[in-house]
């Protein structure tokens, strides 16, 4: 027999010959060895831990393949050190591993008993950084927080995070040629320590250069009033990102992006480069809605975000609801300055029909706005005129006053709050005789605050609070009186339903109104109150991520004096939909221990956001 490269070549030399030849070339054709497929047992590790372990040995990967039993064997044999070498990112030094390979039905089974010993602990933590920028506040934040900090399990994924904070906090603080020189993790498996090193190069802290804008369509002269610093102040990442959400804020771009010019930074200064893209400048709004207080209604709006290059802004609204009907406008004037500085003038028809009371008003407006210490204060002049119905007494009034006021408001998820709140204090008041027809004074506030209890479930807590002092309370229009009742005020009560009786020396002129008139309303003769107290208690849990439950107790009182001061309470329960327009609120409000109450209970609907 010759065997030449690929093929065999056969010589006839007898039967011998013939059948080695024969036996040869059937065992070149032989069935291979037996195959089957390989898995892993992992024990004795849970978590993040057995997670590690399972992705970090080889026979994980050969899951969906077949092997043979030399290499079942071979990939069992490896797993030992896969695994130690798994633990070692979690600080495991000294992990022990035992098992076997069971072999069954042609299928093999790679079992490893993983006891993972104690973790090596930080012994000595050492992070040096010349210069002063260890004195900044983001700097020293970052080092405080490092993890793993001394007497900890080394964990290399804590470590790396830690080392980026720190490098983060540098940069943002304005050291720019920040540079880890040295950093190094010494083990010691003897005695189970770990010692860091770490050392930061840190350079000169630079200053901010000129700004540059780019893509925008407003004149930079104009574009100077956004920056909230003076060219030759330290650089601070914080100081661009309120700069970046004050241009957002001014609603004028699609896109404003603020960075550092780092590839022309020199002697200590960098340049900033903002670019920035203009959004559509007219915006129509319009949908239907809904609401207990208001009826069905219909809402739209036109708004021209600026009307010219010194970022004038005009903007029309009107609501059309079975309850309420209004229409506004309102022109604003940016001024200069980084606290969103503003003038703003606005003239708004209000038509409101509750079962207490009726009014057609003409509010004229002349404000002044601005940020202050983080409130958004706001200082203006108004007029309010008309013709108003209150427990089917007829009334007018005219009034001019100022008034000044203060919110406040922050929110985790603007859509979904789990950690926020929000805070409103006004100030009013009115001198008779200066286009007045009584003089009064007024102080109001509202507040809501919100908090996560667990991953399922809020906690939101509200109150309102409200005090005047007047000389004719029957001047007041309904917009200056406090009623309480309805969704956003003491449910199991309809709107503005709780208030101060009607004297009872205007109830046969209210009765008598009642009869000429047919469709007024005597159900409620109540007329509002110089005083309101309200508080209220909400729990949500969500049994979905957009369903959830809601229990609640409202209560509190409008009132002339606390001498006639009479608690009212509201409970009940309620379902949340967090729908693709915004949250969905129904609830069924009870009153509690109330014979006098309407009805035994409300339903009360509301779309809209948290705060």
């Amino acid at each position: 027999m010759e065997v030449s490269a690929g093929q065999f070549v056969f010589r006839r030399s007898g039967a011998r010959a013939r059948r080695v030849a024969l036996a040869l070339l059937l065992s070149t054709v032989a069935t291979p060895a037996m195959a089957g497929r390989i898995s892993a047992a992992v024990d004795g590790v849970e978590g993040p831990l057995k997670d590690a372990v399972v992705a970090g040995i080889e026979v994980a990967q050969y899951g969906q393949r077949e092997v043979t039993a030399a290499q079942a064997r071979r990939l069992y044999e490896h797993a030992d050190a896969q695994v130690r070498k798994a633990l070692e990112p979690y600080g495991y030094y000294a992990a022990d591993v035992k098992g076997e390979l069971k072999e069954s039905a042609g299928d093999y089974v790679a079992v490893l008993h993983v006891t993972p010993g104690e973790p090596v602990k930080i012994g000595t933590l050492d992070i040096k950084l010349d210069g002063d920028a260890d004195g900044q506040r983001a700097v020293q934040k970052a080092i405080a927080a490092f993890a793993p900090a001394k007497g900890q399990p080394l964990d290399h994924a804590a470590y790396e995070k830690s080392k980026a904070a720190i490098q983060a906090a540098l940069f943002g603080s304005g050291y720019l040629d920040a540079e880890l020189v040295t950093h190094q993790v010494e083990v010691t498996r003897s005695a189970n320590t770990a010692e860091v090193h770490l050392a930061w190069k840190v350079g000169a802290r630079y200053r901010l250069g000129t700004t540059t804008f780019e893509g925008g369509q407003f004149p930079d002269e104009f574009m100077q009033r956004y920056i909230p610093w003076r060219e030759g102040d330290f650089y601070t990442q914080d100081q661009l990102l309120g700069f970046q959400q004050r241009l957002i804020d001014a609603d004028y771009f699609s896109i404003a992006q603020v960075q550092p010019d780092t590839e022309h930074a020199h002697d200590g200064v960098v340049p900033i480069m903002v670019s920035l893209a203009p959004a559509k400048r007219t915006i129509y709004t319009g949908g239907v809605f809904f609401g207990t207080d208001t009826g069905p209604g219909v809402r739209g709006g036109i708004e021209r975000r600026w009307i010219n290059l010194r970022g004038h802004k005009l903007k029309f609204e009107t609501i059309l609801a079975t309850r309420l009907k209004t229409l506004s406008a309102q022109y604003q004037i940016p001024l200069a300055g980084p606290d969103n500085h503003s003038l703003n003038f606005g003239a708004t028809f209000r038509d409101e029909n509750t079962d207490t009371s009726t009014s057609r008003t003409l509010g004229l407006a002349a404000t002044d706005s601005a940020i202050w210490q983080g409130w958004t204060r706001t200082l203006g002049l108004k007029f309010l005129t008309g013709d108003f119905k209150v427990a089917n007494i007829q009334g007018s009034t005219t009034l001019l006053y100022p008034e000044v006021s203060l919110a406040r408001k922050q929110a985790d998820d603007p859509m979904f709050v789990r950690r926020g709140y929000s805070l409103t204090v006004a100030a009013r008041a009115g001198q008779s005789g200066l286009l007045s027809d009584t003089s009064f004074a007024q102080l109001a506030a509202d507040a809501k605050w919100i908090r996560g209890l667990s991953e399922n479930s809020r906690f939101i807590a509200r109150g309102s609070f409200g005090a005047t002092k007047v000389d004719n309370f029957d001047k007041l229009p309904p917009e200056l009186r406090f009623f309480a009742g309805g969704d956003r005020s003491i449910r199991g009560y309809p709107f503005q339903t709780i208030g101060s009786p009607l004297p009872a020396g205007q109830v046969p002129i209210a009765l008598a109104q009642c009869a000429s008139h047919p469709g007024s309303s005597c159900q409620t003769l109540v007329i509002g109150g110089k005083n309101l107290v309200v508080a209220s208690a909400e729990y949500e849990y969500y049994f979905k991520p957009n369903w959830g439950i809601a229990t609640f107790v409202d209560t509190g009182d409008a009132f002339n004096s606390f001498s006639d001061y009479r608690q009212k309470i509201g409970t009940g329960f309620g379902v949340r939909w967090r729908s693709p327009v915004g949250m969905v609120r129904v609830d069924l409000g009870f009153p509690v221990h109330d014979s006098k109450a309407q009805s035994s209970v409300e339903l009360h609907i509301v779309i809209g956001p948290d705060l």
